[in-house]
């Protein structure tokens, strides 16, 4: 804000001169109050972006507290109905956990990665890592006792997948119904997207006869991402251009400290709404 400040004034300075004023030096000043402006607001976007992860990590570990709640009440109640319940609320905390644990590591990269990262968001993730370490204690301290019980509780994977196949079976089962809306709102909100040089995306399939994504290609070739957190791509190239066709105004390709694009996403809703593929070309 300092420098760009410094070339306001500069500019209103020599603006307001009657005689000397060179038109090119004042072109110049202004390209460079432009160029800070976009600055500002490149670093702004990933600040909030980064703050929008912080707040899912942390109503995750609301939620997995709540459910931890709910299985000190059920495990001392008895039959079969009592231990569903248990299962159900178990098989939440691990997905929760699974979503806590992947938005952590992003945010770790993030901070990585960024020119802007501050001492308070590296210790705001600190803090978060110690807290998924310290939940991770307590949820086997919980899995031993429930097992002790006879209790048994399958892993992530396999309880979720029951989950689902059971779930015409359960519909009278809140637990189970949220289980599997949980599921269609992440399928919603699935997405895809490759980039490469034109080489690549026709050796690939993607691009065939000037035309994008007409024919079979290879899908394996897209990155899986999930639209409400992954906002930011980074392109690694110093020329980009998108291939699919997505809204004017719902994205920003913006250059990073090494003049490489960067793909954000301004407005995913839109973005993603006419095509779940994006292709970007790239040199």
């Amino acid at each position: 804000m300092k420098k760009l400040f410094i070339f306001t004034m500069l500019v209103l300075a020599m603006a307001s001169c009657k005689d000397g004023v060179d038109p090119r030096v004042v072109a110049v000043l202004n390209q460079k109050v432009d160029s800070l402006n976009r600055v500002g607001v490149q670093k702004d976007n990933e600040i909030n972006d980064m703050l929008e992860m912080f707040n899912m990590v942390e109503d995750g570990f609301r939620a997995i507290n709540e459910a931890q709640g709910r299985v000190t009440v059920e495990r001392s109640g008895e039959g079969a109905g009592s231990e569903a319940r248990i299962r159900e609320n178990m098989a939440f905390i691990q997905e929760t956990m699974a979503q806590n644990k992947e938005l952590i590591e992003k945010l770790r990269l993030r901070l990585r990665e960024s020119s802007i990262a501050t001492e308070q968001l590296r210790k705001t993730l600190d803090n978060l890592t110690q807290q998924m370490e310290e939940k991770e204690q307590e949820l086997t301290a919980l899995r031993g006792e429930l097992e002790r019980k006879d209790i048994h509780i399958a892993e992530l994977g396999e309880q979720v997948a029951e989950l689902n196949s059971d779930v015409a079976q359960l519909k009278d089962d809140n637990a189970q119904k949220d289980a599997v809306i949980s599921s269609q709102d992440k399928d919603l909100h699935t997405a895809w997207y490759a980039f490469g040089t034109k080489r690549e995306l026709r050796d690939q399939g993607v691009l065939q006869r000037g035309e994008v994504l007409q024919g079979e290609f290879n899908r394996d070739y897209f990155t899986k991402i999930d639209t409400r957190v992954d906002k930011e791509i980074r392109l690694l190239s110093r020329d980009a251009k998108l291939l699919t066709n997505h809204p004017v105004g719902s994205y920003t390709l913006e250059r990073d400290a090494n003049k490489q694009y960067v793909l954000r996403i301004t407005n995913p809703d839109q973005f993603w709404g006419a095509s779940k593929y994006l292709v970007i070309q790239v040199k």
